[in-house]
């Protein structure tokens, strides 16, 4: 499939993780930094949101860290640099390049047409699907390779998730239609 097929994906959120300090005063960290929040006895992290680009950091005293919110690669670079420097500015000893990779990207993805998804928990391979429309109306189908999670709603409407970056979230996405045209 080429790109002229992807336009109605889109990218929901990205999540990264990594390193980005040897360790971390929390106490002082929410202290001293804007938008930085510590509620130790509802979270063992510091929890700092920026706004642009908009990302939500948890900050751990490791020096690890986990962003979310982040819609682009070069969100995650600004948004990384905005909070490296937010942190030396409270006396943290960050690294001036931070170990952080992308751990998640979650697409939507609107297949334009209706899905029987009773049909397709008869036809495709069980081992690979849950679906009970008593407790959640999507149907989530397990991909093997690449590892990507998808939620199929009867609208067309699909939910790509696990995915580290476009070209995995593509191959399953490619994946999942050649198996779902077969049976619609």
């Amino acid at each position: 499939m080429d790109d002229k097929g992807y336009e109605s994906l889109k990218i929901e959120n990205i999540v990264a993780s990594g390193v980005i300090a040897d360790s971390i005063d929390l106490a002082k960290v929410s202290e001293t930094v804007k938008n930085c929040e510590l509620n130790t006895k509802r979270f063992p992290g510091a929890v700092y949101r920026i706004e642009n680009p908009k990302i939500a950091s948890l900050i751990f005293s490791s020096g690890k860290v986990v962003l979310t919110g982040i819609r682009n690669k070069q969100d995650l670079q600004d948004g990384l640099k905005i909070i490296i420097g937010s942190l030396k500015e409270a006396g943290v000893d960050a690294f001036d390049e931070p170990k952080v990779a992308i751990t998640n990207i979650v697409c939507s993805y609107d297949m334009g047409k209706y899905i029987n998804l009773n049909k397709v928990v008869i036809t495709l391979n069980l081992e690979n699907i849950e679906y009970e429309p008593e407790q959640f109306p999507g149907l989530v189908y397990r991909i093997e390779n690449p590892k990507i999670v998808a939620l199929l709603f009867s609208s067309g409407k699909i939910i790509l998730t696990g995915g580290k970056n476009m070209e995995d979230i593509k191959r399953g996405l490619d994946f999942l239609e050649q198996r779902l045209e077969s049976i619609m």
